[in-house]
């Protein structure tokens, strides 16, 4: 059997785990267009804080190839699926044949049309790649002014941001939306990001976007305008809007895609022996109960090892997934998990806050707790996604879940939560039960 993976990505590199789970001896062969072996993408803002380095960025084992005798083919570019012959056509024309594919290709940077905006220029350019970092690391260096523009205030578009101003850069974010991370966060805990970013040395700017680059003779940026007629100084511009599937290269293939690639329960896609997953699918959002793009890390590892399992003969399924966010904003945590901007009026929505450092935010649909915002204080995270994504009854305990006096730990399908100031634990079963019981300790 030979096994074909494009994308040294998580949801790659868990589609080889799981097929040489159950098989040992298929040829596996992975394709990437960069040249380094798997790094944590997540991690390159850390890369310019200097909290990573070249040494520490990677997150497999320096034999990880080797040990599962995955020949690499690295720097190379796909650039068609011949799925009628079953070949893989890369950029300089040769071909690799397989019997069994997995694309994981995840996301390219979105650019919208914006006036000046050059990516050769070592000046400007996105945010999502090893090689994006190490290039604003070499441009801080030269800038004049110190002075950084990031178009985007998702959490690409932070992340960049936190990156530059650790290289000694002032930084300003602009965003179209009302507020930072406007997506997932809600009006108070968007402020007090903000606030946290301003007194770090980020500026924001919302509601606004930058409408044209002006360059200097050299054809690097010095400024950017605004819609709202501001302009800027800006020695270096990041666009960090969003990212988009990686899917150009399956033009002509017969592989159906809607914005992403179309995938099945056990993540094959309209053509028989291809799978899929991570960033560059369409699955299925238990809480919005439709298909959509996730692009989280967590659902790109089980989608890979979902369809590793599948193309290695042993049959799985996906269950959908739910979107979550996890980050940390200078000393600030901030989870979002599930619904967290609900425009039905028919839903509940529960807060707590303590000053500017603590804001929690439930969201309820009947008894259903279906989304949430953490921040500062993230106890009992990780049960609460679980309850939102097994749809558990729950209304009655929005208390202790806004205050976070609970910890937890699961064994096979049931669970228990224990309140710690209050004495009493929380019993019940994934699989069979969605409500809860309560059983009194003290």
């Amino acid at each position: 059997m030979k096994y074909v993976i494009i994308g040294n990505s998580y949801a790659g590199l868990s589609c080889v785990d799981a097929i040489r789970r159950f098989d040992k001896t298929g040829e596996i062969t992975i394709i990437s267009d960069e040249p380094y072996k798997a790094y944590a993408r997540p991690l390159i803002s850390y890369y310019l804080e200097g909290k990573t380095t070249d040494e520490t960025i990677w997150y497999k084992d320096d034999n990880y190839y080797e040990k599962n005798d995955a020949r690499t083919m690295f720097g190379k570019t796909v650039s068609s699926v011949d799925t009628a012959s079953k070949n893989v056509v890369l950029d300089d024309g040769s071909i690799v044949k397989y019997d069994k594919l997995f694309i994981g290709t995840g996301g390219v940077p979105f650019v919208p049309p914006l006036e000046g905006f050059n990516p050769a220029s070592p000046m400007m350019g996105t945010f999502t790649k090893l090689n994006d970092a190490k290039k604003m690391e070499a441009a801080s260096k030269v800038a004049k002014n110190k002075e950084a523009i990031v178009i985007g205030g998702g959490l690409i578009g932070l992340k960049a941001s936190e990156g530059l101003r650790a290289l000694g850069m002032h930084v300003t974010i602009v965003e179209l939306l009302p507020r930072v991370l406007g997506l997932a966060l809600d009006e108070i805990s968007g402020q007090i990001t903000a606030k946290r970013l301003n007194k770090n040395g980020i500026d924001t700017v919302t509601n606004d976007t930058v409408i044209k680059i002006n360059l200097d003779g050299t054809g690097n940026p010095e400024s950017v305008t605004l819609k709202s007629g501001r302009e800027l100084i800006a020695d270096i511009v990041v666009v960090g809007v969003g990212v988009r599937p990686n899917v150009a290269f399956l033009e002509g293939s017969g592989i159906k895609v809607d914005r992403g690639i179309i995938v099945d329960k056990t993540m094959m896609t309209s053509v028989e022996d291809i799978y899929a997953g991570g960033d560059v699918v369409v699955t299925y959002d238990v809480i919005n109960k439709r298909p959509n793009i996730i692009a989280i890390v967590p659902l790109a590892c089980e989608q890979g090892r979902i369809a590793g399992a599948n193309m290695a003969g042993v049959y799985r399924e996906y269950p959908g997934g739910m979107g979550l966010n996890s980050v940390e904003i200078y000393g600030l945590p901030i989870i979002t998990i599930g619904l967290t901007n609900p425009n039905d009026p028919s839903q509940s929505v529960f807060t707590y806050q303590e000053g500017e450092t603590i804001y929690r935010k439930l969201v309820y649909s009947g008894e259903i707790l279906v989304g949430a915002i953490l921040l500062g204080n993230i106890d009992g995270a990780g049960i609460l996604s679980a309850i939102i994504r097994q749809g558990a009854k729950c209304l009655s305990y929005k208390d202790e879940f806004l205050k976070g006096n609970i910890f937890s730990f699961v064994i096979d399908n049931e669970f228990e939560i224990y309140n710690i100031n209050e004495g009493y634990a929380i019993r019940g079963d994934f699989k069979d039960l969605p409500e809860f019981s309560r059983t009194n300790w003290r």
